[in-house]
């Protein structure tokens, strides 16, 4: 993954102050888009508790549109050139904010369908709320994509063998956790990845966690993709 110029998150957030100038082409959302849909570049919505975003922060960007049954029940269509570079992180987020220490539990439920082509991964995104440090956890990855950083070795935690890249994109830590396998279903214990990092890594301390977000880091779709998340949950207490 070559490294980025800015957060995709802050990205998102001043999307109308920071646009660039870029145009994203206009495509047909699909069918299931009952409640909302939307092909614009910083497209997003708030939901049952989750705020989507289209997301369409790279260079050279093809078309996308984003569609929305709920918070939880949300794809999107892609068409993106196979030119390099990242073009878009949708995805859906929900607000945490608590300290590590503060947190008894965090977890996440996922479920999607996901292309057998195209440059991809499925990734859960979880930022503090300083934007100073971001935990990656890829469940499911296609084609030439890889993480950021240099590799740490394994680990086994949150219900999966990881391997662990440490690596800085010019504006945050990221820390990618690359699960051994991929999977299209799941569950997630998170508490004990952003424990390990804090506890025994000591790569950060006990910062708060702000937001987790679930979402595809699309590099190529060329001829147009289909990813749909059909069931996603993030609990925390």
């Amino acid at each position: 993954m070559a490294p980025r110029t800015r957060s995709r998150l802050s990205t998102a957030l001043l999307a109308p102050a920071l646009a660039l100038g870029a145009t994203v082409g206009l495509a047909s959302a699909p069918a299931q888009a009952a409640v909302w849909n939307s092909c614009d570049q910083w497209g997003n919505t708030t939901l049952n508790g989750y705020t989507l975003y289209n997301n369409i922060w790279g260079s050279g960007t093809g078309s996308q549109c984003i569609w929305a049954n709920s918070g939880t029940n949300w794809g999107v269509w892609a068409n993106h050139p196979n030119t390099g570079g990242i073009k878009s992180y949708p995805n859906a987020k929900k607000v945490v904010n608590k300290p590590i220490t503060s947190l008894a539990s965090l977890s996440s439920g996922y479920n999607v369908t996901v292309p057998s082509s195209g440059a991809y991964n499925t990734a859960y995104d979880i930022w503090d709320t300083g934007y100073k440090y971001k935990v990656m956890l890829w469940v499911n990855k296609t084609g030439a994509v890889g993480p950021l950083g240099s590799s740490q070795g394994s680990v086994t935690l949150g219900g999966s063998t990881w391997s662990v890249y440490k690596g800085n994109n010019g504006s945050n830590d990221v820390f990618s956790f690359i699960r051994s396998s991929n999977s299209s279903s799941g569950t997630v214990n998170i508490l004990p990845i952003l424990k390990w990092i804090k506890d025994t890594k000591g790569w950060f301390g006990n910062v708060t966690i702000g937001d987790v977000q679930f979402g595809y880091e699309i590099t190529s779709s060329s001829g147009g993709l289909d990813f749909t998340t059909n069931s996603l949950t993030v609990s925390s207490s």
